[in-house]
């Protein structure tokens, strides 16, 4: 764990004893106390849309809410000889609005997490989310594929499923039970017999699946090394049929541009078209970043997950809407050329804080209490330990002006399997919190909404939200207290690194 920093320590700034060392410096503190865990999960609002230590390319859009769905009832087995219960809840297709233009319709892939509401949510791989251990993510896939609003005839998806007559609510409610049963291995059934049938069929027929392709990214997200060198390359990867290209904001003062292999100027790419930067030489030691963006439609099958502590969604249908990713370089002249990303690993359970050295000395930075050094020329990657659903914050420092800040929610598993996970752990005897979190964790509606289930702002989610989340909030206390941490900045060495 990291130790506090001293007053100097925290006011001073880079200088010629430090080139080449970095610090890994966490902007606030994980959760640190049952009130601003409480406040954390309960009142968390959407992140900035610029910021990008969230956002590795794609989509970003906000929620806003179920809109095509009818009811379902989820069954949940009684603890400790208590009886089974049911509990009604909505079931069908969410909408978003796409940063930039465009519409998508996702379906939910995390039952028993409420949706907050206008959540921002952004394009994620699925080994970055709860379908990253989930075997069947990809039958989750072909359902999607195979199923209402892929498949808009609903007289021909009523005849192949057997179902009789089916309603725009009851085809997005069948679909919606379908994949909860594989994403959350939930014992649940559609209220309406044709939507039951429904479920039923898409179930029994699902295949395996591959998971689809991202909208847009860059590989990778940072690179380094000298002005007067092409810095790169980077990578194009996009489902879309070209993107535009735009250099620094500052390019025309800096003289920076965004090139091909042989220098020339590239304002539009297509997917695997690799960029370089183009530092001019005796450029001072600096960073510059370029932005790709395109507007194509988001393939089937994408997962979206919050900013914040929000529902995971998977994607069902997508108009044609606005994706980006962003690069960045980073130049010296001398002394170290750190290029720095992170990326969620859900199967270590953190984030993988990966640094390559392009420049001709070590660099060095402090990670959970242990100093960790990338010589010249070398790549090195440190996990940072982050427990399931809590935020992460963090910045490395380095030589030149160089920082990067990583934010996020560590979001790898389903809220149901943390709970159940929380109960065995904790031995059933003694455990009221964990236990009535559990109970209380289940789907209700939100918002404005008749007793017809019908209006904008429903949405699946905890049942007395505010005291499940609470006591939720105090059980990642106890599993994810190991993830705070604070600065501490070490004097160089005077023996060698």
């Amino acid at each position: 764990m990291f130790s506090a920093p001293s007053a100097s320590a925290a006011s001073s700034g880079t200088t010629g004893a430090d080139r080449g060392r970095g610090i890994l410096r966490p902007v606030a503190a994980l959760l640190v106390s049952g009130l601003v865990a409480a406040a954390a999960l309960v009142g968390a609002g959407p992140a900035a849309a610029d910021d990008p230590g969230r956002h590795q390319g794609g989509a970003a859009a906000v929620l806003d809410g179920l809109k095509t769905f009818d009811s379902a009832v989820l069954r949940i087995a009684g603890e400790n000889g208590a009886p089974d219960r049911a509990q009604e809840l909505p079931a069908g297709l969410f909408e978003m609005t796409v940063d930039g233009g465009g519409k998508l319709k996702t379906y939910c892939i995390d039952l028993h997490n409420p949706t907050q509401d206008q959540a921002k949510y952004l394009e994620t791989p699925w080994a970055e989310t709860s379908l990253g251990a989930n075997r069947n993510a990809g039958k989750i896939r072909w359902i999607l594929q195979h199923s209402y609003p892929q498949v808009d005839d609903l007289a021909a998806l009523a005849e192949a499923a057997g179902t009789g007559p089916l309603t725009e609510r009851t085809a997005a409610a069948g679909t919606q039970v379908a994949i909860w049963r594989y994403s959350d291995n939930a014992d649940v059934t559609a209220s309406d017999k044709q939507a039951e049938k429904l479920a039923d069929w898409l179930q029994r027929s699902a295949r395996p699946a591959k998971e689809p392709r991202a909208s847009l990214t860059l590989e990778p997200a940072a690179v380094s090394g000298r002005a007067g060198e092409p810095i790169g390359p980077v990578t194009v990867r996009t489902a879309a049929g070209q993107v535009s290209v735009s250099p620094p904001v500052d390019a025309a003062a800096s003289g920076v541009r965004v090139t091909d292999k042989k220098g020339a100027l590239v304002t539009e790419a297509s997917d695997g078209d690799r960029l370089y930067f183009a530092v001019p030489k005796d450029t001072a030691d600096g960073t510059a970043s370029l932005t790709v963006q395109a507007t194509t439609s988001v393939p089937v099958g994408r997962a979206f997950v919050g900013t914040g502590r929000t529902q995971t969604q998977i994607l069902a249908g997508s108009s044609e809407s606005t994706v980006s990713a962003r690069a960045t370089a980073t130049w010296a002249e001398t002394g170290a050329a750190p290029a720095v990303t992170a990326r969620k690993n859900c199967a270590k359970g953190g984030v993988d804080v990966t640094a390559v050295n392009r420049g001709d000395e070590p660099f060095t930075f402090e990670l959970a209490g242990t100093e960790h050094t990338v010589a010249a020329g070398e790549t090195g990657t440190v996990t940072v330990p982050v427990a399931e659903d809590q935020a992460y914050d963090f910045t490395i420092i380095g030589p030149a002006g160089f920082s990067r800040t990583f934010t996020g929610v560590l979001d790898c598993a389903t809220s149901g399997s943390v709970l159940e996970q929380e109960s065995r752990e904790a031995g059933g005897a003694g455990n009221d919190v964990v236990t009535r979190s559990a109970e209380q964790s289940v789907p209700a509606t939100t918002g404005s909404t008749s007793s017809g289930l019908e209006g904008d702002l429903a949405a699946t989610g905890g049942s007395s939200a505010t005291p499940m989340l609470a006591a939720v909030a105090i059980g990642l206390l106890v599993v994810g207290g190991g993830a705070v941490f604070a600065l501490r900045r070490k004097k160089p060495h005077t023996d060698g690194e």
